[in-house]
């Protein structure tokens, strides 16, 4: 599924004119040839870990039997000069990781002082095997800049998504997302997969605030207001939504406004002013503030990015 993912969702990101965005390529760190998998068919790959030195982007798929075995410095030859080759300061290559794949780059080093995930029910290990990295149980990815790592299998969509997003925008992220029938942004962390007590017949989901909200970013919303929403105090409104979605009701808010910022900027003329009263930041200085927090880039270079050359 990890390996499968990558090409199905790389592979289907379209400029406006049809062209293909990515060309999609496997390599194994032994060489070219037929690798075992723990299903019942082999993964031919036609590259060896030196097509590493020509990719944008290297992405890592889980090997369950092996990736938890790693251990610091503990890769490959091959495989280990080809990674470092990747990340040397003059190279230019984002490197990401699918589940327990992050066990690779942390193998290799390139996490040591950097936050980073993996599959929960593999944090406890990943953290006591590489103690010099940061490990966040709860989130289905983290970004890094040009090193990414994402948690359970299904994460790694969110995560190819995220990537097609911050390359080609919101547009085209979508449209991925519709060609492959899943969301272009999926509520929540793996915190929320992992099994705890539920009292019965008790609803303590934040999943239908979270859906009104949606559909009322434009308009000021308040923790309170959210809270008296699911019928819930303060308190037990923002941990519940905390154990949810990794992130505070505001800052989850302050995103999803920000997404819809950079949907209006992509797909509409609208002045940066009517963008952020649509977007619910109220001014144009509110809006570049908190847009470029979260982007790393204003309105206005984003719209010149991802709407410029589109006619």
């Amino acid at each position: 599924m990890e390996l499968g993912l990558v090409h199905q969702l790389f592979g289907a990101a379209r400029s406006a004119a049809g062209e293909r965005l990515y060309e999609v390529r496997t390599c194994a760190p032994a060489g070219p040839g037929l690798i075992r998998t723990d299903a019942d068919f082999p993964v031919g790959a036609q590259h060896g870990p030196e097509a590493l030195a020509w990719a944008d982007t290297v992405l890592i798929p889980a090997s369950h039997e092996e990736d938890e075995s790693l251990t610091p410095g503990g890769l490959p030859a091959p495989l280990a000069r080809a990674l470092d080759a990747a990340a040397a300061p003059e190279s230019l290559t984002r490197l990401a990781s699918i589940c327990t794949g992050a066990f690779v780059l942390a193998a290799a080093g390139l996490l040591d002082g950097r936050r980073a995930t993996t599959h929960w029910l593999s944090t406890d290990l990943f953290a006591r095997t590489f103690p010099s990295v940061t490990v966040d149980p709860d989130v289905l990815y983290v970004d890094e800049g040009r090193i990414l790592t994402s948690a359970g299998e299904a994460a790694g969509v969110d995560l190819c998504l995220h990537m097609i997003r911050e390359d080609h925008g919101a547009a085209v992220a979508a449209d991925v997302a519709r060609r492959t029938v899943v969301p272009p942004h999926r509520e929540g962390g793996q915190a929320q997969y992992i099994q705890r007590p539920v009292p019965v017949g008790v609803s303590t989901s934040t999943s239908e605030t979270r859906a009104w909200a949606e559909e009322r970013l434009a308009t000021p919303l308040t923790l309170s207001e959210l809270a008296a929403r699911a019928s819930m105090s303060v308190r037990t409104f923002s941990r519940r939504f905390r154990e949810e979605t990794g992130l505070t009701p505001m800052q989850w808010l302050t995103r999803r406004r920000v997404d819809r910022a950079r949907e209006l900027l992509e797909s509409t003329d609208h002045t940066v002013d009517r963008v952020a009263t649509e977007a619910g930041f109220g001014t144009a200085a509110s809006l570049r503030q908190h847009f470029v927090a979260r982007v790393g880039v204003s309105p206005g270079a984003y719209r010149s990015t991802f709407r410029g050359g589109r006619g």
